[in-house]
């Protein structure tokens, strides 16, 4: 179980206190665990880089929700993306759950990646760690304190470092935001990658 007033607060805040945190999803296979190592924060209506960034919509009502749900969307076609809803209800704020090291149920999450190359690359990157761990579209709006979800914060918070946004197009992927946090060091984050920009004929 987690204070949900921790997460009650901007994901600037909240995201460094996610580094370390294990998040846990059961399912008929068994349970996989996942200790967090890199994170982004979006901050809702204030930040051009987040899907909240025009207010509210049916896509994003989960934002504006209590903390300490899960907010899933599809993106580039093909890949589901997990966050954590933070800030207090009505205000749209959210941390992108971007990697992770395996550390309960790895055979379960071997089955579930079979193209990882290495245990250490089984929940790199946010699509990554969302196969590993179970987690679909349909779990948009899941309550992290009840089953089949067990999110359990560090006591001590972990050393980290920070950054510009991996992916981010505009002015929300610019050095002047640097919400991308990471544990330094740990071979679980993945490698930075700028948005890539499209050519005009």
């Amino acid at each position: 179980m987690f204070d949900r007033d921790v997460l009650a607060r901007p994901a600037t805040e909240v995201a460094l206190d996610l580094l370390g945190a294990t998040l846990s999803r059961d399912s008929d296979e068994g349970r996989v665990t996942i200790r967090l190592t890199e994170v982004e924060a979006y901050l809702g209506e204030v930040d051009p880089g987040s899907h909240a960034f025009r207010g509210l919509t049916k896509r994003t009502i989960v934002m504006f929700g209590e903390p300490g749900h899960l907010y899933t969307y599809f993106t580039y076609g093909m890949h589901v993306c997990a966050n954590i809803v933070c800030s207090p209800h009505g205000t749209a704020s959210a941390v992108l759950l971007r990697g992770g090291e395996v550390v309960e149920g790895l055979e379960i999450a071997r089955a579930r990646r079979t193209t990882s190359r290495s245990d250490a690359d089984l929940a790199r990157g946010p699509a990554r760690l969302v196969v590993a761990l179970g987690v679909t579209l349909a779990d948009g709006g899941a309550d992290l304190a009840e089953s089949p979800f067990d999110l359990t914060l560090p006591t001590v918070r972990a050393d980290h470092d920070a950054g510009p946004r991996t992916g981010v197009s505009g002015d929300g992927g610019s050095a002047e935001y640097p919400w991308r946090f990471w544990i330094p060091g740990d071979r679980t984050v993945s490698p930075y990658k700028a948005h890539a920009k499209v050519r005009r004929p």
